[in-house]
């Protein structure tokens, strides 16, 4: 039997002719009428090679191949509209269910931890998978379905995804207590050119906005470590003279001292929840996105 030549539909025309026993109030309950009912059958007893049903003075009586058939029939039909319904709801106290985000170590620091004590009353069985995908290879992992969800800077205007801003903050430059430039309640930008600085970038090689925003002054400041990872840059810092340009959150969490930077200019760092269009009416993904926002909002008032 080739199933792929089959209309599934004429299984539900079977049970219900199963269940009624006649092709007019089968075809009633269908919404079609009686002639298309009959043609449905006709079309099943082809593929069946097997009458299904008889004709008697009591109705349309099953036949033994369709008493055989019709319970894993009922099941299958079931089965598919279950699926329908769950594809439409999403009860996170029940749903046994995995969300693969991208971020970085510095977002996974600052979400995941109060994202994980939301969901551990609301949704218990949900579990996170968190990985940095390269910045070009997002808008096709999200497509793939291998990504539900990549938190970024603003990336570009990709018709295919869906985005909304999750997270605001300031870069300042930051060091240890105790610091040299700890001293000073402010810096003049030769001292912040004079320090000795540690610059986290994902990408091998490229300069970021403040590393920009020099250049175009006529300035260049002394990198002397570049690394993929915040957590990393914390313990250095914690014992070297080094300082690091980094949002303000991280500096205040891990108890380093701040100081507002002597650029002018410097846009706020903007982290953008990014899904795809193809999840945007999902319930499970449209679930996630809230308490992730939810999260976002908690964290800003902080």
């Amino acid at each position: 039997m080739n199933l792929s030549s089959i209309d599934l539909n004429l299984f539900i025309v079977f049970d219900a002719i199963y269940t009624e026993g006649n092709l007019t109030r089968a075809g009633q309950i269908m919404g079609i009428t009686q002639p298309a009912a009959s043609n449905a059958l006709s079309r099943l007893r082809v593929t069946f090679n097997d009458p299904l049903f008889i004709r008697t003075a009591q109705g349309m009586m099953p036949t033994p191949l369709a008493q055989n058939i019709i319970s894993p029939v009922r099941s299958a039909l079931q089965l598919l509209r279950g699926s329908v319904h769950d594809s439409r709801v999403f009860d996170p106290s029940q749903a046994n269910k995995t969300f693969r985000l991208s971020m970085t170590d510095l977002i996974e620091e600052i979400l995941l931890p109060a994202t994980f004590q939301r969901l551990s009353t609301q949704a218990p069985n949900i579990h996170i998978e968190s990985l940095l995908a390269r910045r070009r290879d997002t808008a096709k992992e999200l497509a793939a379905g291998h990504l539900d969800f990549a938190i970024d800077i603003p990336l570009s205007n990709d018709p295919q995804l869906c985005h909304t801003k999750l997270l605001e903050d300031r870069y300042v430059c930051a060091m240890r207590q105790g610091h040299p430039l700890a001293a000073h309640k402010s810096i003049t930008l030769q001292h912040y050119l004079n320090a000795q600085h540690i610059h986290i970038s994902s990408r091998r090689s490229g300069l970021g906005p403040i590393d920009l925003a020099l250049g175009k002054m006529g300035y260049q400041r002394n990198i002397v470590l570049r690394s993929q990872h915040y957590l990393m840059a914390h313990t250095v810092l914690q014992n070297t003279d080094l300082t690091i340009t980094a949002p303000a959150r991280f500096a205040a969490r891990h108890g380093l001292h701040s100081i507002e930077l002597p650029i002018a200019g410097i846009a706020p760092i903007e982290s953008h929840l990014f899904w795809h269009s193809s999840a945007d009416q999902d319930p499970a993904n449209r679930w996630m996105r809230e308490q992730l926002l939810q999260v976002a909002q908690q964290i800003s008032k902080t």
